[in-house]
């Protein structure tokens, strides 16, 4: 189980959709962070240095890798699970290439989420059980 002295960096622009992350995410981290845009996203990455993100995917605008790039600009350990509406290869691809260890697909969230974020903070990759991309 996740350590009970820790926080997560939760990105979603929808509050409805947050709301509910946030409360799953809260059995599991003594804190969640939540924001709802990029630019909050990564001055929080920078400021608070969370070993974890959460990160709706609808806040890439298409440019997955980008998203990325510019939240470990300043918080690079920084590991990041991505969030999405679609699971369908070339998104797991995209994922992988742009350097995420994990991707949960929003229809999944109740059962997948913890154990993606146990998962990855322990260093390995988590994605859709019906694609072996790991």
């Amino acid at each position: 189980m996740v350590s009970s002295t820790s926080s997560v960096l939760l990105a979603a622009p929808h509050h409805g959709l947050a709301e509910g992350i946030r409360s799953l995410l809260g059995t599991a981290f003594d804190a969640v962070v939540m924001v709802a845009d990029e630019r909050s996203l990564c001055e929080s990455a920078q400021r608070l240095e969370p070993r974890l993100a959460v990160v709706d995917l609808a806040l890439a605008h298409g440019d997955i890798c980008g998203l990325i790039h510019r939240i470990r600009l300043g918080c690079p350990g920084l590991k990041v699970i991505l969030l999405s509406t679609h699971d369908e290869p070339a998104i797991i691809e995209a994922a992988l290439k742009a350097g995420a260890e994990g991707l949960v697909a929003k229809r999944a969230i109740a059962t997948d989420l913890l154990p993606a974020v146990e998962d990855v903070l322990r260093g390995e990759r988590h994605f859709p059980p019906s694609q072996d991309f790991r």
